[in-house]
């Protein structure tokens, strides 16, 4: 009886951890370079890279505004697929869904804030990277891009 109270109590200890409600946004990341080469040249971004499950799972919630040329980059270290949503996130994201070589295998552009639909990247990608809603038209990004940065061996090609 004492092993089944011992064992109750832990569960419930566990349990409520991973219950914990995400109610402000994370601190800044640390910060990386990212190139996305496109038809019209390239383009520089400053990603905070969320290479952690929490970091991964707190993401951009809660920010008010995203730079320009900013965003965060989830590495999520080989291929798999991948499913993202805008749980308590408060402005509209274009999602780059990147392929382990670089190359952009899908852009969700303009992910409605607060929605909880989940948004799919349909094949294995290694990472993804969020950016500003409507950013990805306003560069012309599209898939087969190739996205630059230290995590796909590819920074000095």
């Amino acid at each position: 009886m004492r092993y089944l109270f011992a064992f109750l109590i832990a569960f419930g200890l566990t349990a409520s951890a991973f219950a914990e409600e995400i109610t402000a946004p994370q601190p800044t990341l640390p910060l990386a370079s990212l190139i996305i080469e496109t038809a019209k040249g390239p383009v520089r971004f400053t990603v905070e890279m969320a290479t952690t499950g929490s970091q991964q799972e707190r993401g951009l919630m809660f920010r008010k505004s995203v730079a320009p040329n900013a965003g965060m980059l989830f590495d999520f270290g080989d291929e798999q697929e991948e499913a993202f949503w805008m749980k308590n996130t408060l402005i509209p994201l274009d999602m780059l869904f990147i392929k382990a070589n670089g190359t952009i295998a899908r852009i969700a552009a303009n992910a409605k804030p607060l929605s909880e639909d989940a948004i799919p990247s349909y094949e294995p990608v290694r990472a993804v990277v969020e950016i500003a809603g409507g950013r990805a038209a306003q560069l012309g990004l599209k898939p087969g891009d190739t996205v630059r940065q230290a995590i796909f061996g590819n920074m000095g090609r």
